[in-house]
């Protein structure tokens, strides 16, 4: 039995592709690189910012940090909020709570920003703990984030504790901490991604949780 159920934020609880692809465009504009479609900018959500800017655009590691800061001028007044809840997860987290369950947010966005967004949507009374990255960025890989919530919350039980995700960071950070882990499919991810990331369970829906987590 699942007494402590661990969410990831960005295409699990709510979806942020308007205002992470919005602050991405407004940072890489600022390296005079435009970006005409917006879809090949969904890979920067999930994985940290700086391994994306990185990894799919060849930026020194000083570039990256350069390229944050600007991503923060445009995502903290305005990103944070070009964002929607999935349907079904209101419904989802109310549900959890009924049944008594511990629920965490484990998000490798920082935690100010996933307290503010949680807060915004009317989400954040479902949480018994909000994890995320620090500021500085240095916890923002996911098993450390969900390391330091299980830390926080005591929790020596996991068996007991599930992480839920959309893609593969959210599975093997899960499993690196030694964690089950369900991946979504209604996120950002793909079934093979977290088929071969090795997620416990995959499901296409918020309802779906409910039958695993009882």
């Amino acid at each position: 039995m699942y007494n402590y159920i661990l969410f990831d934020l960005d295409g699990t609880l709510t979806d942020p592709g308007i205002g992470i692809t919005n602050s991405v465009m407004y940072a890489l504009k600022k390296f005079n690189i435009d970006v005409e479609d917006r879809a090949t900018l969904y890979k920067f959500i999930g994985p940290p910012l700086l391994e994306s800017f990185e990894k799919y655009y060849g930026f020194s590691k000083e570039e990256s940090e350069l390229a944050l800061k600007y991503y923060r001028e445009y995502f903290k007044p305005k990103g944070l909020y070009e964002n929607e809840v999935y349907e079904g997860i209101e419904e989802l987290l109310a549900e959890l709570k009924n049944r008594e369950k511990v629920l965490i947010v484990a998000t490798s966005k920082p935690e100010a920003f996933a307290v503010e967004i949680l807060k915004h949507f009317h989400l954040n009374h479902f949480f018994d703990f909000i994890a995320g990255a620090t500021m500085d960025e240095k916890r923002t890989k996911k098993a450390d984030v969900i390391a330091y919530a299980l830390e926080q919350c005591k929790i020596t039980d996991k068996a007991s504790a599930i992480m839920i995700g959309d893609r593969e960071h959210d599975v093997l950070g899960a499993k690196r901490v030694g964690l089950d882990a369900i991946g979504v499919l209604y996120g950002y991810g793909n079934y093979e991604e977290l088929k071969n990331a090795g997620a416990t369970y995959i499901v296409e829906n918020p309802e779906e949780i409910l039958k695993i987590i009882e």
